[in-house]
This record gives C-alpha cells, structure tokens and sequence, in this order.
C-alpha cells in the first residue's frame, strides 16, 4: 500500500511554503514520524515526518519548489517495510555515523557520573505562536530546581509564560540571555539532574542568542543556504551578508528575504533628498533602520516595547487599515441598575463569594443585542460574512504590561454569579500575567470599560476579526429632562464601534438602543423579555 506526504497545516494565515531539503531520497527506509524532509515558511522551518513505515518510493516535489498546504510532497510504500532488514539497519548505521561526526549537542547525557544534562526548550505556547523573547531568567546558574519549579518567563505577542523546570537538579548552563528572541523548540539552558549536579561555575557566560538582530547570513559560522533562500538570493542580486537571519543557529530564512526586499522596496519609493530627523518613529519599524536620533541633554529614557507592545500596536493599526470603522453613541440611565445592585450585593456575595459588578449586566444586555442583530456578532472571511451562533464575549482588561482581552466563552450559558466569577478570576490572573493563549484567542464581540479610569466618552478601536466592540464609561450624575420634570440621574455614556462593511447604521443604532432599553430596566434581563 502506498501512502502520501502532503504538507501539514503550517498555522494562521499561512498557505504555503517552499521546499527547502529532502532528508530522504528515493528507495530509503523510513519509519513512523521519521522526518523525510524540510519545508520553509516565511515564519519558520519544519520538517515533515513520514505518516509510515516503508520505503520512500517517490518524491513529487523537488528542492526550492513551493507548495501550497495539502499538496502532495511523495509517497511511501509500505509494503517495503517489510523487505530487507538490510535497509533498516543500513539506515540505523548511517544515523549512528551521523551522530558521530555532528557537533556536540547537549542531549540528555551523564553528568558527574549521577543524573544527566537535561535540556530545557521553548515549549508551544499556543497555536500560530512561533517564537518569543526571554524576558526573565528567575533561577541563576548553579542554582538548586525542583520538578515544575520555573526557571524562565517567556514573553510572546499574545502572553507572558513561565517555563518550568521537567527534572529536579541544577540549573548548569544559560544559553540564551535575556530579553533575546528565541523560537519554539530552541534550547535555552541545561539542567544537570540528580544528586550529583555541579556547583555553580565562575562566571560563565551564557551562549549568543538563538535569534538576534546582530547575527548576518555569510559571518563565519553561520548555516548553508538553504535552495529557496539562494534563490532567492541570486534573483535579485542581493549579498547574504548584510541580511539580518533569525534562523535557528544564525540561518538565513526566506522569510528574512522577503522582509529585506520589501523594506528595500519601502526605502526607495521614499527616497527623500535630504533625510531630516523623523518628528516621531514609524510605527514598528526597528530603531535600527531608522536615522540616527540625537540624544536630548535634558535627559531621556530609550526602552525597548515588550513582545505585546509591539502585538497590540500592529493590531490597532491592522484594524484601522482594514475595517470601515464607525462609532455610533447613546446614553443609558443607570438609577434602576444601581439601585437593583444595591440592594442585593451584599447577598448576591455572601451566596457567590464574587462581588456584583456592572459588566455582568452589559454582558447580558450585548447578548440581547447580539441575537437580534447578528451581523455585529459576526465576521468578513475574504467575500463571505461569518454568523456566529455562540456569544464569546471579550473583556479588555488594563494590565502593566499593555492592555489584554480574555474571553468569557459561551457567555449566553452562563449566569450572573458565573460570569462575574470568570471575570473576576481575569482580573486577578492579567495583573500577575498568568493568563493563557488561549483564553484570549477568539471572541465574536468586545466590551471595554474606559470608566473605570475615569473616561467619559471615548471612540473603542474594533478588535480583528471582529465587527463590533462596546465602550463603556464613567457614571456621572447630570440634569436630563424626566417627563415634564428636569431630575439629576446617574447617566452613562457608550460607544459601539462597528465594521461598515458589514453593519449597516440602522443596526448599529438598534443594537444601542436594544441595550439601553435591557439596563434601563434591568428586571427585563432576569426575565428575559
């Protein structure tokens, strides 16, 4: 029987990759999960195992080919496997060889005659996450761990992780220093396990980054170039030298190809004739391509924009770049709603042992909303709008490190105490950033509440690939016209920014009507009428 390789999913929003190297070739045994050969993204390099075993009996696809995710890439035969054990033990002696003559790497080995060395790796933080940056290293070399003890915190676009210790022993070497960018998989440090672990050595110095700015394709040391990056490379005449690599081991990848050619691109089309000092630096471009900026004598402060930093902004751009943003307002009177919280707080947290906020209520109330305009719970997927038949509802939440959204899943589910609850432990959990990838991956709506920092009115930014985010702000007490009488209330104002393209004025202005109507009396909600 002959089985296919075809090339795997390669994570969000990306479709294709090149062929960078066979591992195999045609008549080679192969095992079960044994990789057969590399393929590179603009991302990252992967390699692609064998879904069998057999023997390798076809390769469809040649070096510097590039291939879209589901193509098939060859075929193995597994009848072959059970032809002679000579190509298996061939292929046993080859790796053994191979083992041999490559460089020391750090696998599990004995130390000091008890234990062994341990590597610790960046592990997968979450899907479409491919690298991070060290942000702090908490035990020292020569420092005593224990099992699930955390050694490093780790910093990605999306969340800021602890990586743990896998052995009880001590930390023997750093690898990777701080606040250096490092992929999934890399090595970062060594643990010699057991009761014979080494005291802490004088002054080592931990190795050069997996991946830093100053590493150059072409410097002594550095990885051959793989078919597609020398492709690439000869087309358009460019020296491999002066192009910053991020590749594992200082290798130079496609992907850092093409960013060289397109900011290439983006320097020529400027082409000033003369290159003044820029009022304020373009937004995410490294400061090392940017002109030289004079230091000011008064004093200033040069830090460099933590991994969400940097996520958040391109996010808020994307959002303006790509959606036909609109924000449309009304104003909700809050007496009825501050008086029914009033009145049961103190039982509602002596049962729950949660406090009773607002945000429980405005969840309730958006879901109301929600269901009967269901294009602001929805997506734009290329030419098709997506209906969402579930209610994630996103909570931004201020932390120190930058501003995060967890999602309350399946909000319409839940009750009050449950949601408040969910909310709650959030709160808790951004502040000491423990939150998960994945508990702030997806969402179909947002609500942010500005108030809580005093705002009294402000424009939220949609928050992609959503259609709609809510603002809420300060309750102010003010005059309003009550019947024939002009009486003081506590009034609030909110915002609902929505995506033009697929929410039209009139739903927009329902949907705030919708919610106004549901907090105004708040008794509806608990009936649902």
């Amino acid at each position: 029987m002959t089985v296919q390789i075809t090339v795997p999913a390669l994570g969000e929003s990306v479709t294709e990759a090149t062929v960078a190297k066979w591992l195999k070739k045609v008549g080679d045994a192969v095992e079960v999960d044994e990789p057969v050969v590399e393929l590179e993204t603009d991302k990252v390099s992967l390699e692609v195992p064998s879904p069998s075993a057999g023997v390798l009996s076809e390769i469809l696809v040649e070096d510097g080919t590039d291939v879209a995710v589901g193509a098939v890439l060859g075929r193995v035969d597994e009848a072959g496997a059970a032809k002679p054990a000579k190509a298996k033990a061939k292929t046993e002696s080859k790796k053994a060889e191979e083992k041999k003559s490559a460089p020391a790497e750090p696998r599990p080995a004995p130390a000091n005659g008890s234990g062994g060395a341990i590597e610790v790796v960046v592990p997968a933080v979450g899907e479409s996450i491919t690298e991070g940056t060290i942000a702090k290293w908490l035990k020292q070399v020569g420092d005593a761990v224990a099992v699930d003890e955390p050694l490093v915190e780790l910093e990605t676009d999306k969340a800021t992780v602890e990586i743990p210790s896998t052995v009880a022993g001590t930390l023997s070497e750093i690898r990777v220093e701080a606040g250096a960018d490092v992929e999934v998989g890399a090595v970062i440090a060594v643990i010699s396990a057991g009761t014979g672990a080494p005291a802490k050595p004088s002054a080592a110095k931990p190795a050069v980054a997996m991946k830093a700015p100053e590493t150059k394709a072409g410097d002594s040391g550095s990885e051959p170039l793989s078919p597609a990056v020398r492709k690439l490379v000869d087309d358009n005449k460019l020296d491999p030298s002066r192009i910053p690599a991020t590749g594992p081991k200082g290798q130079l990848t496609k992907g850092d190809v093409l960013d060289h050619l397109e900011k290439g691109a983006k320097t020529a089309a400027k082409a000033p004739a003369a290159t003044p000092r820029p009022s304020a630096a373009p937004a995410l471009v490294p400061a090392g391509e940017l002109p030289p900026r004079p230091q000011d004598p008064r004093g200033e402060e040069r830090v460099r924009m933590s991994r969400l930093r940097q996520r958040i902004a391109q996010r808020l751009k994307e959002a303006q770049n790509a959606a036909a943003m609109l924000t449309t307002y009304n104003e909700v009177r809050m007496d009825a709603l501050m008086k029914l919280r009033a009145d049961y707080r103190e039982m509602f947290e002596k049962k729950y042992g949660v406090r009773l906020g607002f945000l429980s209520f405005f969840i309730k109330a958006a879901i109301v909303a929600l269901k009967e305009i269901p294009a602001v719970n929805g997506e734009i997927y290329g030419d098709e709008i997506v209906y969402k038949n579930f209610y994630d509802i996103g909570v931004a939440v201020g932390t120190p490190q930058g501003l995060v959204v967890p999602v309350v899943r399946d909000a319409d589910k839940l009750n009050f105490a449950e949601i408040e609850t969910v909310i709650a432990d959030f709160g808790r959990r951004a502040r000491d950033g423990k939150l998960t990838v994945q508990e702030m991956t997806g969402g179909t709506f947002t609500i942010s509440n500005g108030g809580v920092y005093g705002s009294l009115n402000s424009m939220p930014i949609l928050n992609p690939p959503q259609s709609g985010i809510l603002g809420m702000h300060k309750i102010q007490k003010r005059p309003i016209v009550d019947g024939d009488e002009i009486v003081v209330a506590n009034m609030m104002n909110v915002a609902l920014t929505y995506d033009h393209r697929i929410v039209d004025g009139r739903e927009a202005v329902t949907f705030l009507v919708r919610m106004k109507e549901m907090l105004e009396e708040p008794n509806r909600l608990l009936i649902d009428v």
